[in-house]
């Protein structure tokens, strides 16, 4: 009897073990069409959701990819890395939404969007809390107000369009204006805890000029999310999202964090080309839907926190194609944002850096940061600084005399002041009051 129970308590443990085995591969799938778009899989409909990550086995190794279409009988997944080419019948598992768990410790560190380390400084360490890549926005009437200005360190902003803590700015340029060494004087800006910064399909070799030069000195409190132009668009997309995720957990700690993307162009480009491989149409200058509803979720994550918590002021490099500031992704993030500060290709040419047009750029919280006597003076400047230009063809073909306006003569007298006033480079040293700088340069000189 005790060797029949023995041999029964076996062939249960055998089926047991034979059951969970079964279970465990139904709850993979396996590739059945590739493409360079996109990867078919099969037996996983019911088990993944749009935008969850699944790893791939091939190579003897496992590659994430994102759930990009989901069918009856199948699901569309395009692979992180575009170089993964699996063949037909290669396991598929599916992993649930990407999330990460980031850390204090994660300060001076250079990552890529899926959280891995780019330095040679070791392994990431992991939080105790693991958060989603991709979150909703608080709630509207819980989030504190943007009320507390700050001092960007850039005298043409911090006179002119003015910053606040929890605002988001965008700065619009074509390429080669400098937009991405204003962010970057813009880092240097001693009021935030916390820099994240996204560098989102721009040069590769600009990567250690951002870190190394140009951020010198504040590296230990900034974490860079790298996703260079020769990445795929996933990683592309994603980094902008780990980005903001990672800047919404110091935010979530009390903390003041300055996020900058640079560009949110890229990102849009990268959701471009997504969502086509997931066969959305385009709508709008090659442009799906999508990609102007993913544009705001993630714009308007940045901001003030819940009350009681941080702020996170973003910045976002907005790429003009063609230098035309009316395409769509410049329209739809123009009207998200609190704010744009305009570049000007013809002022470059000039040799005035950073190349802002005063007249075209504007800061939606500025009265919360100007005092009522700053205000007025802003205002005032503004004016001699549209008088200038709009009368500067006038000028140049001798047919305005001297005398014959009054603001015009002061505004030909003060306003290039105002633009050598307001000429700073990365080398230059933070001001620590712009107003009393702008005044030095416009009182008159002691003939003495």
């Amino acid at each position: 009897m005790s060797e029949r129970r023995g041999s029964l308590d076996a062939l249960a443990r055998l089926v047991s073990h034979a059951s969970q085995q079964r279970a465990a591969v139904a709850l993979g799938g396996y590739v059945n069409e590739v493409s360079r778009s996109a990867i078919g899989v099969r037996g996983i409909s019911d088990k993944a959701q749009l935008g969850d990550l699944v790893m791939i086995r091939c190579d003897d190794a496992l590659h994430p990819a994102e759930v990009v279409r989901l069918e009856q009988a199948r699901v569309l997944v395009k692979p992180f890395d575009d170089r993964v080419m699996p063949p037909l019948g290669t396991s598929v598992f599916p992993e649930g939404p990407f999330r990460i768990a980031p850390t204090p410790h994660w300060k001076g560190r250079v990552i890529n969007a899926l959280g891995s380390p780019l330095d040679a400084r070791g392994l990431l360490p992991a939080g105790t809390e693991h958060v989603a890549v991709d979150r909703c926005a608080p709630s509207a009437m819980n989030r504190s107000r943007v009320e507390k200005g700050l001092r960007s360190g850039v005298n043409v902003v911090d006179v002119f369009v003015p910053m606040c803590f929890g605002q988001r700015m965008g700065i619009f340029a074509g390429s080669g204006v400098g937009k991405s060494t204003l962010l970057a004087m813009m880092t240097k800006a001693g009021d935030f805890d916390t820099v994240v910064l996204a560098l989102t399909g721009e040069r590769g070799r600009e990567v250690r000029d951002m870190l190394e030069d140009t951020m010198a000195g504040k590296l230990e409190k900034t974490i860079a999310v790298i996703a260079t132009g020769d990445e795929s668009p996933m990683m592309r997309r994603l980094a902008p999202n780990t980005a903001t995720a990672i800047a919404e957990y110091f935010r979530d700690r009390g903390e003041n964090v300055l996020l900058i993307v640079d560009s949110i162009t890229r990102f849009a480009h990268a959701a471009r080309e997504i969502a086509i491989a997931a066969g959305e149409p385009p709508v709008s200058r090659g442009y799906p839907p999508s990609v102007f509803s993913q544009l705001p979720r993630l714009l308007e994550r940045a901001g003030p926190g819940l009350i009681g918590e941080g702020t996170i002021t973003g910045i976002y490099a907005v790429l003009v194609d063609g230098d035309d500031h009316n395409d769509p992704v410049s329209d739809a993030i123009r009207g998200t944002l609190d704010g744009h500060i305009v570049l000007d290709r013809g002022i470059a040419a000039q040799g005035r850096f950073p190349a802002v047009d005063i007249l075209g750029s504007i800061s939606r919280l500025a009265q919360h940061n100007w005092t009522a006597e700053q205000a007025k003076l802003a205002t005032s400047l503004r004016g001699l600084i549209s008088r200038f230009e709009e009368t500067r063809d006038l000028r140049m073909i001798g047919a305005y005399q001297a005398g014959s306006d009054p603001l015009i003569d002061q505004a030909v007298n003060l306003v290039p002041l105002i633009y050598d006033a307001m000429q700073q480079t990365p080398a230059s040293p933070l001001s620590l009051d712009p107003y009393s700088d702008l005044a030095s340069a416009l009182r008159p000189k002691d003939p003495s």
